[in-house]
């Protein structure tokens, strides 16, 4: 008795840049970069540090975006369950960062994955998506087109209110 092999879902595509949300932290259409040379995602972050309360676990505290964006209200955001890991940067320096596991959305789907935190004010794009995103969700990249994602979600929006 043999097992037929599931079939692998199709590939999707992404453009060089996107817009992507984070449903856990009320984050709508923020811009990424994909960047397949990166293996970690990562997102903009300032005053990241530890809390220790006593007898209490470590809390690791962020503010998240800058509070010109929308929907970042300034307001620190705090995480029980953290990594401290070595990550290494584009220009090959090993930084130590955190890394928090976040939901990040596209094409109207949830994905889980790893951002380590980093202060990306000098960056146009305060994310980063990484190898390991592209990977869980089967995306590829077309570097000529961007906000694939977006743009599907807005068409397939425009097709139901049109029926």
């Amino acid at each position: 008795m043999s097992s037929a092999a599931k079939p692998f879902p199709p590939k999707r595509i992404l453009g060089r840049r996107e817009l992507v949300d984070f449903p856990a932290f009320a984050l709508r259409e923020v811009e990424a970069k994909v960047d397949t040379g990166a293996f970690t995602s990562a997102i903009h972050c300032t005053n990241i540090h530890i809390e220790t309360a006593p007898g209490q676990a470590p809390v690791l505290v962020v503010n998240l975006l800058d509070p010109g964006h929308e929907g970042a209200d300034g307001q620190p955001l705090t995480f029980t369950e953290f990594a401290l890991r070595d990550i290494r940067s584009s220009n090959g320096d090993v930084q130590e960062r955190y890394v928090i596991r976040a939901l990040v959305r596209l094409y109207g789907e949830d994905f889980e994955a790893e951002f380590s935190l980093s202060d990306r004010s000098d960056m146009k794009y305060p994310v980063l998506l990484g190898r390991s995103l592209l990977r869980q969700g089967r995306f590829v990249v077309d570097v000529a087109r961007r906000n694939l994602s977006a743009k599907t979600l807005a068409r397939a929006a425009t097709r139901r209110t049109q029926r």
